[in-house]
């Protein structure tokens, strides 16, 4: 088994020493090239190709094969964070509005439309639309029309299926306008769902999948199995036959690490640090305290593995310039004191190149530290074989300082990336099967005063297995007391789909994909409102944005299951909160002024859970009510709302903000016992329909109307109380 995919040496082999074999595709590619790009042993010529790697770096031309999977695998992080994880290229099929009817043919039932304007050039030939007359107060529904011809000034459609004649009637007496709608009767914009599920053909969360400390960590924490385990376990089987692949060639935090060296790092020396030292085991010390803390409940393999890290890295410095350049700045959210040490943590990890190169990689990464122990089951390592020539080239060109004194291999940390190999000019460097023991060097020469493990290796060994496990313990202890002191009276609204509070702080990773998907900034990174254990969770900000009914990508994007992956109908009927009137607040029921600015924004959504209720009612001599006085208010059919925050954002971006009338939102979406749907597993549509029939049956613990909402009984009040049925 040989796995030699570098760039030899243009070099002959030694003398007595075969010349090394080629693997075919090699040759073939060699075959195909002209000769003046490939390089020529006898006589000796660079050839185009090596030249321009020359040009580019070392490592390039030493391993091309695998700079061009890392700089790939790069380029494909970023495609999928910022292109396919950006959702403000779907938008919701038209409304064609202000048809009239110029020809109905009651026989053939073709009818000819006209517009005042100009014809859409979107409208196709054969495309399919919704009939409404809107003639009426109430738009009547007449049916799905295809488009038969389409001409300058008209177009003529025909029913898909023939009409009865209550329908013909309609058309014949009704002089319009009409409007070709792309939605039937009860339909919901999908738009954001269709538009992210046509595109995510790649998974959006891939790399955050392949990690295997994210996925073990969270099945520990949270005592279950977690979906991503599965790719988590398939990486590592694949990297018992590339020991370290993921660090060498896919993982992109460490290819952003290397083009920081190259362009910073590299040039300051003064911090440079030996290969040897106290640092060189951070990585499984780290790794101790995150098995330790999960063991105790506590996630905290978000914080410091590879993915998340860049992930949280690239939203909180580069996305708010991606929205800020395409959208308007004025639609970038502040940011917190979470999200500044989230960047202060970020610019760390590239920092520790100033240390040394890839400082992360070789001695922090605690991610790294899982797949250095699953090197001890590899099936295939770096070998050297007797015509080294002890130039120590492999040694200096080693990005994972892999190589001993001696030039053989450390093979918890050899990454197979095979940079040594296109460098070494006898070739004498070779990766083969694990039992590969063929014309090998010998060890130890020259001395690398390597020697058994003594007293004081066991015990520093000790000592620093103990730090790690002490820092877990108290690091674990340490976030859940400052999620008891600092909580706060009212739980943060989650999105839609997340799963009950405790098991959700399990399995939440911090990775920033769901806030990178929501459209229009509604899912925002927690700060310390609730200590250490909910910093950088997402949190429903309504002030900020309402939750979009069309759009279910949060869950889509989750690699650990904390919000679940709804289907569209489902996610409609998760109850994220309930939305609460403040009757202090409120201008209808002070009796300021009208206002329906919540009532229609919850009507144009679909959920229709704000009616109105008449308050204010002045009466006249005799005591009775004059009609048409007072104010129309808004009450919450709690039953209905599902704490989208539409109605919150509304209120609050035009009373609040606008014109200054309120110093806060008068309806605010809270969470709590009974407002709020947080299930594991289960259809959120049977909860909501097995819940509507219990409120319908009356029971001694509901409230007189079974609403469940602030009652217009209770308007007066002023602390008006909670029903047991939110």
């Amino acid at each position: 088994m040989r796995l030699d995919h570098f760039l030899p040496f243009p070099a002959k082999p030694a003398k007595g020493k075969r010349e090394p074999r080629r693997r075919r595709t090699y040759q073939w590619l060699r075959s195909l090239l002209p000769r003046r790009w490939t390089t020529q042993t006898a006589p000796r010529r660079i050839g185009i190709i090596r030249r321009w790697l020359r040009r580019i770096g070392p490592t390039w031309q030493s391993a091309p094969l695998r700079r061009f999977i890392q700089g790939g695998s790069f380029v494909l992080f970023t495609v999928l964070f910022f292109y396919l994880c950006w959702p403000y290229r779907a938008h919701p099929p038209q409304h064609h509005q202000g048809w009239i009817p110029a020809d109905v043919d009651l026989l053939t039932q073709n009818i000819q439309l006209i517009n005042d304007g100009a014809i859409p050039s979107e409208l196709r030939t054969a495309d399919s639309f919704h009939l409404y007359d809107q003639s009426q107060t109430e738009p009547q529904y007449l049916g799905t029309f295809a488009i038969d011809q389409l001409a300058e000034d008209a177009i003529t459609i025909s029913p898909v299926t023939p009409l009865d004649s209550e329908t013909l009637e309609t058309l014949s007496f009704s002089l319009g306008p009409w409007e070709l709608s792309p939605y039937a009767p009860g339909d919901w914009p999908s738009h954001y769902a269709d538009t992210f599920a046509a595109e995510d053909q790649v998974p959006a969360e891939l790399f955050l999948l392949i990690d295997p400390l994210l996925s073990l960590s969270t099945a520990i924490a949270n005592r279950s199995w977690v979906w991503s385990l599965s790719a988590g376990c398939l990486i590592l089987a694949l990297c018992v036959y590339i020991p370290r692949g993921f660090c060498g060639y896919l993982c992109p935090l460490g290819t952003l690490i290397d083009l920081f060296d190259w362009a910073i790092g590299r040039r300051v020396k003064r911090l440079r640090v030996p290969a040897t030292g106290w640092w060189v085991h951070i990585k499984y010390y780290l790794l101790i305290a995150v098995f330790i803390a999960a063991c105790m409940g506590v996630l905290i393999s978000g914080f410091v593995a590879a993915i998340p890290v860049i992930t949280r890295g690239f939203l909180f410095t580069l996305a708010p310039l991606q929205d800020g350049w395409i959208r308007g700045w004025y639609q970038v959210p502040p940011m917190n004191s979470g999200q500044l040490l989230s960047i202060l943590l970020f610019l760390l990890v590239l920092g520790l190149g100033l240390l040394r190169p890839r400082f992360w990689c070789q001695y922090v990464c605690p991610s790294g530290a899982v797949f250095s122990l699953g090197n001890l089951f590899r099936l295939s390592e770096r070998k050297v074989e007797s015509s080294c020539i002890h130039c120590n080239q492999c040694v200096e060109i080693c990005p994972f300082d892999a190589i001993k004194p001696d030039f053989t291999t450390r093979t918890t940390d050899c990454t197979l990336c095979q940079t040594c190999g296109g460098v070494c000019p006898t070739h004498a460097i070779k990766f083969v099967g694990r039992w590969d023991i063929t014309r090998l060097k010998t060890a130890n020469d020259p001395p690398t005063g390597d020697t058994k493990m003594g007293r004081r290796g066991f015990l520093a060994s000790a000592v620093g297995c103990s730090v790690g496990a002490i820092g877990g313990i108290s690091g674990a202890m340490g976030i859940q007391s400052s999620h008891s002191a600092t909580s706060p009276k009212t739980a943060p609204v989650r999105p839609p789909g997340s799963v009950p509070e405790a098991d959700f702080l399990q399995l939440c990773i911090r990775c920033g994909e769901c806030f990178k998907v929501c459209p229009n900034n509604v899912l925002q990174p927690e700060g310390f409102q609730q200590g250490w254990e909910g910093l950088w969770a997402p949190e429903v900000k309504a002030d900020w944005a309402g939750c979009e009914p069309s759009c279910n990508s949060c869950g889509q994007v989750c690699p650990t299951g904390a919000i679940r992956a709804l289907p569209l109908d489902e996610k409609r009927h998760a109850r994220m909160g309930l939305a609460i009137l403040n009757d202090s607040l409120c201008l209808p029921l002070v009796g300021s002024e009208a206002c329906q600015l919540c009532v229609d924004e919850c009507t144009a959504a679909g959920y229709d859970a704000i009616e109105f209720i008449r308050v204010h009612t002045k009466a006249d001599a005799d005591g009775n009510p004059i009609p048409g006085s007072g104010f129309l208010a808004p009450q919450v059919k709690a039953e209905s709302c599902v704490g989208c925050g539409l109605c919150q954002t509304r209120c609050y971006s035009v009373n609040s903000k606008d014109k200054r009338l309120l110093p806060e939102s008068a309806i605010i979406v809270e969470t709590g016992l009974d407002r709020e749907d947080r299930i594991r597993s289960g259809s959120y549509i049977a909860l909501s329909q097995q819940r509507a029939q219990s409120e319908s049956t009356p029971a001694e613990n509901h409230d007189a109307s079974g609403t469940g909402s602030y009652l217009p009984g209770f308007l007066d009040s002023p602390d008006p109380p909670h029903t047991d049925s939110l």
